[in-house]
Protein backbone atom coordinates (compact mmCIF):
# COMPACT_ATOMS: atom_id res chain seq x y z
CA UNK A 1 0.00 0.00 0.00
CA UNK A 2 1.17 3.50 -0.68
CA UNK A 3 1.98 5.90 2.31
CA UNK A 4 -0.48 7.90 3.31
CA UNK A 5 0.17 11.45 3.12
CA UNK A 6 0.60 13.73 6.79
CA UNK A 7 -2.54 15.52 5.29
CA UNK A 8 -4.47 12.13 5.06
CA UNK A 9 -3.05 11.12 8.66
CA UNK A 10 -4.30 14.52 10.02
CA UNK A 11 -7.88 14.26 8.57
CA UNK A 12 -8.06 10.44 10.28
CA UNK A 13 -7.37 11.79 13.08
CA UNK A 14 -9.55 14.63 13.14
CA UNK A 15 -12.32 12.28 12.18
CA UNK A 16 -11.35 10.16 15.19
CA UNK A 17 -11.98 12.83 17.26
CA UNK A 18 -15.16 13.93 15.52
CA UNK A 19 -17.04 10.56 16.09
CA UNK A 20 -15.64 10.10 19.58
CA UNK A 21 -16.80 14.15 20.91
CA UNK A 22 -19.74 14.21 19.29
CA UNK A 23 -20.66 10.47 20.96
CA UNK A 24 -19.66 11.99 24.01
CA UNK A 25 -22.07 14.88 23.51
CA UNK A 26 -24.72 11.89 23.25
CA UNK A 27 -23.66 10.28 26.16
CA UNK A 28 -24.14 13.40 28.37
CA UNK A 29 -27.38 14.47 26.78
CA UNK A 30 -28.46 10.77 27.69
CA UNK A 31 -28.10 11.06 30.99
CA UNK A 32 -29.73 14.16 31.19
CA UNK A 33 -33.11 12.74 29.54
CA UNK A 34 -32.75 14.45 26.51
CA UNK A 35 -32.01 11.13 24.14
CA UNK A 36 -34.71 9.34 23.69
CA UNK A 37 -34.19 5.16 23.74
CA UNK A 38 -30.99 3.20 24.20
CA UNK A 39 -28.46 4.72 22.22
CA UNK A 40 -24.88 2.62 21.62
CA UNK A 41 -21.53 4.09 21.49
CA UNK A 42 -18.87 2.88 19.05
CA UNK A 43 -16.21 4.82 21.93
CA UNK A 44 -12.99 2.37 21.43
CA UNK A 45 -13.96 1.49 18.05
CA UNK A 46 -13.93 4.63 15.83
CA UNK A 47 -10.50 3.45 13.80
CA UNK A 48 -13.16 0.69 12.10
CA UNK A 49 -15.12 3.13 10.68
CA UNK A 50 -12.35 5.84 9.96
CA UNK A 51 -10.64 3.45 8.40
CA UNK A 52 -13.14 1.34 6.19
CA UNK A 53 -14.91 4.62 5.42
CA UNK A 54 -11.42 6.69 3.56
CA UNK A 55 -11.45 3.63 1.08
CA UNK A 56 -15.85 4.01 -0.27
CA UNK A 57 -16.12 6.34 -2.37
CA UNK A 58 -19.65 8.94 -2.19
CA UNK A 59 -21.47 6.53 -4.26
CA UNK A 60 -21.10 3.37 -2.47
CA UNK A 61 -23.74 2.01 -0.38
CA UNK A 62 -23.41 1.49 3.55
CA UNK A 63 -25.53 -0.39 6.05
CA UNK A 64 -24.86 -0.63 9.41
CA UNK A 65 -26.64 -1.95 12.78
CA UNK A 66 -27.34 -0.39 16.26
CA UNK A 67 -23.61 1.01 16.81
CA UNK A 68 -23.59 3.07 13.30
CA UNK A 69 -23.20 7.11 14.48
CA UNK A 70 -19.42 6.39 13.83
CA UNK A 71 -20.30 5.03 10.52
CA UNK A 72 -21.97 7.48 8.93
CA UNK A 73 -20.20 10.25 10.08
CA UNK A 74 -17.19 8.60 8.67
CA UNK A 75 -18.98 7.80 5.32
CA UNK A 76 -19.62 11.91 5.37
CA UNK A 77 -22.94 12.45 6.72
CA UNK A 78 -23.37 15.93 8.12
CA UNK A 79 -22.21 15.58 11.96
CA UNK A 80 -25.24 18.27 13.05
CA UNK A 81 -28.47 15.95 10.73
CA UNK A 82 -26.76 13.06 12.52
CA UNK A 83 -27.07 14.28 15.85
CA UNK A 84 -30.21 15.87 15.27
CA UNK A 85 -31.58 12.79 13.95
CA UNK A 86 -30.37 11.49 17.13
CA UNK A 87 -32.30 13.76 19.74
CA UNK A 88 -35.57 13.37 17.36
CA UNK A 89 -35.53 17.20 15.44
CA UNK A 90 -36.70 17.88 12.25
CA UNK A 91 -34.10 18.59 11.02
CA UNK A 92 -32.53 14.92 11.20
CA UNK A 93 -31.70 12.67 8.46
CA UNK A 94 -34.74 11.31 8.70
CA UNK A 95 -36.28 14.12 10.15
CA UNK A 96 -36.78 13.05 14.03
CA UNK A 97 -38.43 10.03 12.79
CA UNK A 98 -35.78 7.14 13.10
CA UNK A 99 -33.35 7.91 16.04
CA UNK A 100 -29.99 6.76 16.82
CA UNK A 101 -30.38 3.32 15.76
CA UNK A 102 -32.11 4.10 12.47
CA UNK A 103 -30.00 6.21 10.25
CA UNK A 104 -30.59 6.72 7.09
CA UNK A 105 -28.62 9.02 4.34
CA UNK A 106 -29.41 8.08 0.73
CA UNK A 107 -27.59 10.81 -0.83
CA UNK A 108 -24.34 9.76 0.81
CA UNK A 109 -24.86 6.28 -0.03
CA UNK A 110 -26.72 4.98 3.72
CA UNK A 111 -29.18 3.20 3.15
CA UNK A 112 -29.69 2.44 6.36
CA UNK A 113 -28.75 1.48 9.80
CA UNK A 114 -31.12 -1.31 12.32
CA UNK A 115 -31.35 -2.36 15.69
CA UNK A 116 -32.15 -6.24 14.20
CA UNK A 117 -28.61 -7.61 14.72
CA UNK A 118 -27.23 -9.39 11.59
CA UNK A 119 -31.05 -7.59 9.57
CA UNK A 120 -28.54 -5.66 7.74
CA UNK A 121 -26.45 -8.63 6.03
CA UNK A 122 -29.77 -9.18 3.53
CA UNK A 123 -29.75 -5.91 2.55
CA UNK A 124 -26.61 -4.81 2.10
CA UNK A 125 -26.67 -8.04 -0.19
CA UNK A 126 -29.49 -7.20 -2.19
CA UNK A 127 -27.58 -3.59 -2.95
CA UNK A 128 -24.69 -5.12 -3.73
CA UNK A 129 -26.49 -7.34 -6.34
CA UNK A 130 -28.54 -4.02 -7.48
CA UNK A 131 -24.88 -2.46 -7.60
CA UNK A 132 -23.53 -5.02 -9.61
CA UNK A 133 -26.55 -5.43 -12.16
CA UNK A 134 -26.19 -1.75 -13.03
CA UNK A 135 -22.74 -1.98 -13.48
CA UNK A 136 -21.32 1.04 -12.53
CA UNK A 137 -19.03 -0.10 -10.37
CA UNK A 138 -20.31 0.63 -7.06
CA UNK A 139 -19.68 -2.03 -4.21
CA UNK A 140 -22.32 -2.55 -0.57
CA UNK A 141 -20.46 -2.62 2.37
CA UNK A 142 -21.73 -3.74 6.30
CA UNK A 143 -20.66 -3.46 9.54
CA UNK A 144 -21.91 -5.76 12.06
CA UNK A 145 -20.43 -7.51 15.34
CA UNK A 146 -19.30 -10.61 16.05
CA UNK A 147 -22.61 -11.41 17.95
CA UNK A 148 -24.63 -11.22 14.18
CA UNK A 149 -22.19 -14.66 13.63
CA UNK A 150 -24.61 -16.22 15.36
CA UNK A 151 -27.75 -15.50 13.50
CA UNK A 152 -28.66 -17.81 10.21
CA UNK A 153 -29.13 -14.73 7.98
CA UNK A 154 -25.16 -14.43 8.62
CA UNK A 155 -24.45 -17.89 6.96
CA UNK A 156 -27.13 -16.89 4.17
CA UNK A 157 -25.15 -14.08 3.00
CA UNK A 158 -21.81 -15.16 3.01
CA UNK A 159 -23.51 -18.27 0.92
CA UNK A 160 -25.35 -16.08 -1.93
CA UNK A 161 -22.87 -13.61 -2.10
CA UNK A 162 -20.09 -16.25 -2.69
CA UNK A 163 -21.91 -18.12 -4.68
CA UNK A 164 -23.40 -14.32 -7.31
CA UNK A 165 -19.74 -13.11 -6.81
CA UNK A 166 -21.28 -9.61 -4.66
CA UNK A 167 -19.27 -6.54 -4.79
CA UNK A 168 -19.77 -6.79 -0.81
CA UNK A 169 -17.39 -6.02 1.78
CA UNK A 170 -18.71 -7.17 5.17
CA UNK A 171 -16.81 -5.96 7.97
CA UNK A 172 -16.67 -7.60 11.60
CA UNK A 173 -16.45 -5.35 14.61
CA UNK A 174 -15.08 -7.52 16.96
CA UNK A 175 -15.04 -6.20 20.20
CA UNK A 176 -15.58 -9.56 22.19
CA UNK A 177 -18.45 -8.96 23.20
CA UNK A 178 -22.28 -9.97 22.02
CA UNK A 179 -24.54 -7.50 24.53
CA UNK A 180 -23.17 -8.92 27.34
CA UNK A 181 -21.93 -12.40 26.17
CA UNK A 182 -18.40 -12.44 25.64
CA UNK A 183 -16.98 -14.67 22.85
CA UNK A 184 -15.81 -17.80 24.49
CA UNK A 185 -19.26 -17.85 25.93
CA UNK A 186 -21.21 -17.89 22.92
CA UNK A 187 -18.66 -19.44 20.08
CA UNK A 188 -16.08 -21.83 19.91
CA UNK A 189 -14.86 -20.17 16.57
CA UNK A 190 -12.41 -17.94 17.79
CA UNK A 191 -12.09 -15.75 14.90
CA UNK A 192 -15.39 -14.46 12.58
CA UNK A 193 -12.79 -14.53 9.34
CA UNK A 194 -12.69 -18.57 9.72
CA UNK A 195 -16.20 -18.51 8.72
CA UNK A 196 -15.09 -17.54 5.22
CA UNK A 197 -13.23 -20.16 3.67
CA UNK A 198 -16.25 -22.53 3.37
CA UNK A 199 -18.18 -20.29 1.33
CA UNK A 200 -14.46 -19.92 -1.29
CA UNK A 201 -14.72 -15.86 0.39
CA UNK A 202 -11.62 -13.95 1.21
CA UNK A 203 -11.05 -12.76 4.58
CA UNK A 204 -8.50 -11.00 6.63
CA UNK A 205 -8.51 -9.96 10.46
CA UNK A 206 -6.52 -7.23 11.38
CA UNK A 207 -5.65 -4.69 14.55
CA UNK A 208 -9.47 -3.01 14.75
CA UNK A 209 -7.88 -0.23 17.11
CA UNK A 210 -4.89 0.80 15.01
CA UNK A 211 -6.38 2.93 11.87
CA UNK A 212 -3.39 2.56 9.28
CA UNK A 213 -4.01 -1.07 9.68
CA UNK A 214 -7.82 -0.78 9.04
CA UNK A 215 -7.46 1.40 6.09
CA UNK A 216 -4.40 -0.79 4.16
CA UNK A 217 -6.36 -3.94 5.13
CA UNK A 218 -9.57 -2.32 3.96
CA UNK A 219 -7.72 -0.64 0.97
CA UNK A 220 -6.60 -4.13 -0.62
CA UNK A 221 -10.36 -5.57 0.06
CA UNK A 222 -11.98 -2.59 -1.55
CA UNK A 223 -9.80 -3.05 -5.00
CA UNK A 224 -10.83 -6.82 -5.14
CA UNK A 225 -14.54 -6.01 -4.10
CA UNK A 226 -14.64 -3.15 -6.83
CA UNK A 227 -12.36 -5.19 -9.41
CA UNK A 228 -15.09 -7.95 -9.49
CA UNK A 229 -13.19 -10.28 -7.45
CA UNK A 230 -16.13 -11.39 -5.79
CA UNK A 231 -16.66 -10.33 -1.31
CA UNK A 232 -14.17 -9.69 1.13
CA UNK A 233 -14.89 -10.23 5.27
CA UNK A 234 -12.47 -8.20 6.71
CA UNK A 235 -12.28 -8.78 10.52
CA UNK A 236 -11.39 -5.88 12.75
CA UNK A 237 -10.21 -6.64 16.50
CA UNK A 238 -11.82 -3.96 18.68
CA UNK A 239 -12.92 -2.76 21.77
CA UNK A 240 -15.59 -1.58 23.37
CA UNK A 241 -14.71 0.89 26.01
CA UNK A 242 -18.11 2.11 26.72
CA UNK A 243 -21.07 0.16 27.50
CA UNK A 244 -23.59 -2.15 25.22
CA UNK A 245 -25.80 0.78 25.38
CA UNK A 246 -25.76 4.40 27.21
CA UNK A 247 -26.46 3.50 30.95
CA UNK A 248 -25.18 0.14 31.26
CA UNK A 249 -23.07 -1.09 33.96
CA UNK A 250 -20.99 -3.09 33.01
CA UNK A 251 -20.81 -5.64 35.90
CA UNK A 252 -19.82 -8.43 33.30
CA UNK A 253 -16.58 -6.82 32.80
CA UNK A 254 -13.78 -6.41 35.06
CA UNK A 255 -11.99 -3.59 36.32
CA UNK A 256 -8.81 -4.61 35.00
CA UNK A 257 -10.27 -5.67 31.30
CA UNK A 258 -11.50 -2.20 31.18
CA UNK A 259 -8.30 -0.53 32.32
CA UNK A 260 -6.66 -2.45 30.02
CA UNK A 261 -9.04 -1.57 27.04
CA UNK A 262 -8.53 1.96 27.46
CA UNK A 263 -5.03 1.72 26.73
CA UNK A 264 -5.77 0.39 23.79
CA UNK A 265 -7.10 3.82 22.70
CA UNK A 266 -7.05 4.11 18.58
CA UNK A 267 -7.08 7.99 19.07
CA UNK A 268 -3.96 7.54 21.62
CA UNK A 269 -2.21 5.21 19.16
CA UNK A 270 -2.77 7.54 16.31
CA UNK A 271 -1.19 10.40 18.11
CA UNK A 272 1.96 8.58 19.11
CA UNK A 273 2.39 7.76 15.23
CA UNK A 274 2.10 11.98 14.40
CA UNK A 275 3.99 12.66 17.07
CA UNK A 276 6.81 10.00 15.73
CA UNK A 277 6.43 11.45 12.48
CA UNK A 278 6.96 15.04 13.04
CA UNK A 279 3.98 16.41 13.82
CA UNK A 280 4.36 18.66 16.86
CA UNK A 281 1.98 17.77 19.71
CA UNK A 282 0.88 21.40 20.20
CA UNK A 283 -0.44 20.90 16.79
CA UNK A 284 -3.02 17.73 17.47
CA UNK A 285 -3.96 19.71 20.51
CA UNK A 286 -5.36 22.14 18.24
CA UNK A 287 -6.77 19.87 16.29
CA UNK A 288 -8.82 18.31 19.02
CA UNK A 289 -9.57 21.48 20.27
CA UNK A 290 -11.37 23.01 17.28
CA UNK A 291 -13.34 19.40 16.70
CA UNK A 292 -14.39 20.10 19.73
CA UNK A 293 -15.54 23.62 19.55
CA UNK A 294 -16.98 22.31 15.98
CA UNK A 295 -19.07 19.29 18.35
CA UNK A 296 -20.33 21.60 20.57
CA UNK A 297 -21.91 24.06 18.19
CA UNK A 298 -23.49 21.24 16.25
CA UNK A 299 -25.02 19.72 19.82
CA UNK A 300 -26.37 23.46 20.64
CA UNK A 301 -27.96 23.81 17.04
CA UNK A 302 -29.34 20.73 17.19
CA UNK A 303 -31.06 21.31 20.64
CA UNK A 304 -32.69 24.66 18.96
CA UNK A 305 -33.86 22.79 16.07
CA UNK A 306 -37.70 22.26 16.49
CA UNK A 307 -39.31 19.00 17.00
CA UNK A 308 -41.62 17.18 14.18
CA UNK A 309 -44.73 18.84 14.25
CA UNK A 310 -47.00 16.13 15.61
CA UNK A 311 -49.58 16.50 12.62
CA UNK A 312 -47.03 15.34 10.59
CA UNK A 313 -47.12 11.78 11.81
CA UNK A 314 -48.44 10.10 9.01
CA UNK A 315 -46.05 11.43 6.22
CA UNK A 316 -43.44 9.34 4.65
CA UNK A 317 -45.59 6.44 5.39
CA UNK A 318 -47.34 4.80 2.53
CA UNK A 319 -49.23 1.78 2.37
CA UNK A 320 -50.83 -0.28 -0.55
CA UNK A 321 -54.33 -0.87 -1.12
CA UNK A 322 -55.09 -4.72 -1.90
CA UNK A 323 -57.42 -5.23 -3.88
CA UNK A 324 -60.62 -6.99 -2.33
CA UNK A 325 -61.62 -10.60 -2.52
CA UNK A 326 -64.75 -11.82 -4.00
Amino acid sequence: MAELTLKTLHHFYEQLWRIRLLEGQVQRLAAAGEVPGFPHLSTGQEAVAVGVCANLSAGDYLFSGHRAHGHVIAKGSDPFAVFAEIIGRDTGLCRGRGGSMHLVDAANGVLGATGVVAGNLPLAAGAAWAAQVQGEGRIAAVFFGDGATGAGVFHETLNMASLWNLPLLLVCENNGYAEFTSREEHSKVGKVSAFAAPYGISAQTVDGNDVLAVHDAAQKAVAQVRGQGGPWLLECMTFRMAGHYVGDAQRYRSKEELAAVREKDPIERLQRHLVGKGTPQGELEAIAARVKEEMAAVVERARRAPRPDPASVMDYVSSAVLPQQA
